[in-house]
């Protein structure tokens, strides 16, 4: 296997460049995906076309798995917030005679 056909790394710690142009793939896009064949008297697929496409989707899966990330850090961001709130407000509540 030449240098060509080999899977490229990523020499900046895991982080991809990614211009203004790129858009997200869809999850209709992999599914229906397909690759040409590799030239006459080969068989399989072309490597080079199946690494760019296997890069693009981890690179669209860590941006979902960020974005997830992201949004269960804010949620129990939230959860915290509004425990210490219930908390704060149950004594003041108690304080006054009411009950609910």
């Amino acid at each position: 296997m030449n240098a060509k056909n080999q899977r490229p790394g990523t020499a900046s710690g895991g982080a991809t460049y990614r211009s203004a142009a790129y858009t997200s793939l869809l999850p209709w896009q992999v599914r229906e995906r397909r690759f040409a064949p590799v030239g006459f008297g080969r068989r399989g697929l072309n490597p080079d076309d199946v690494y760019a496409f296997l890069d693009r989707v981890a690179v669209d899966m860590a941006a979902v798995y960020a974005a997830l990330a992201e949004s269960r850090r804010e949620t129990a961001r939230i959860k915290a917030g509004l425990r210490r709130w219930q908390s704060d407000h149950a004594g003041t509540r108690n304080e006054r005679g009411h009950t609910r």
